[in-house]
């Protein structure tokens, strides 16, 4: 939405995800660390500077109530290889990445997820679906029929977790025992009919400025649109 805000021609069309439990805090296998309020002061790994990892990583210091310098972020990449080998060697007590990634680790006992983010970041549209604005204007039923789509895909796997679980293994890799981990931890992240509320929407908005993608906070309103969603 930043990317529209600066001009892209394009607009959201459906809050897809609010909160983001798809992405989790994990710790190395042997460490000491069981809670939250145990991050203070520790190393923690991130994908990149700027990314969303590092956005979390300083949110989490924020929403604690904790000085910025309380937590030293330290951009790692985001590959499986390279959290491994920096948790075995402990040269971070903590990173940011996919909670399915630690729900693996756990199986061969080399790190372990302690939380999802979710349980100190609120909404934020983690997922979001976009429509150029050239099919907006041409073709504005298309767009209904793709949103209704998304809903309808949903609804599918709400009800199907069997199903699910077994397709997203094939797609990811992981076990199906640790996608039906991840399944429990994150079927309740997607929205009913695509709309979008006011707390993602604000988090979004401080996110942009907080990254350094926008200078100043954005008009929200002119960046998405409810028109398409189901009635």
């Amino acid at each position: 939405m930043a990317l529209v805000a600066k001009g892209a021609p394009m607009i959201a069309i459906c809050e897809a995800v609010g909160p983001i439990p798809f992405i989790g805090i994990g710790v190395p296998w042997d460490s000491p660390i069981k809670t939250i309020d145990q991050l203070k002061g520790k190393k923690i790994g991130y994908s990149s500077a700027g990314s969303l990892t590092d956005w979390l990583t300083k949110e989490l210091a924020r929403k604690q109530g904790w000085p910025q310098d309380s937590i030293q972020g330290v951009g790692i990449g985001n590959g499986a290889n390279s959290i491994i080998a920096a948790f075995r060697d402990h040269l971070i007590d903590a990173d940011v990445a996919v909670t399915s990634l630690f729900l693996a680790m756990e199986e061969n006992k080399t790190g372990r997820l302690l939380f999802p983010v979710s349980q100190y970041e609120g909404r934020l549209a983690a997922g979001t679906l976009y429509a150029s604005n050239h099919i907006v204007e041409t073709n504005p039923e298309a767009v209904r029929a793709f949103v209704a789509g998304w809903v309808e895909t949903v609804n599918y796997i709400r009800s199907h977790k069997a199903e699910a679980v077994k397709m997203q293994a094939a797609i990811t890799g992981f076990s199906e025992s640790v996608m039906s981990r991840d399944y429990d931890l994150t079927i309740d992240m997607f929205t009913k009919a695509c709309e979008f509320d006011a707390e993602s929407l604000d988090t979004l908005k401080h996110s942009f400025v907080d990254l350094g993608l926008l200078p100043s906070a954005p008009d929200m309103s002119k960046l998405h649109t409810e028109k398409f969603l189901p009635k």
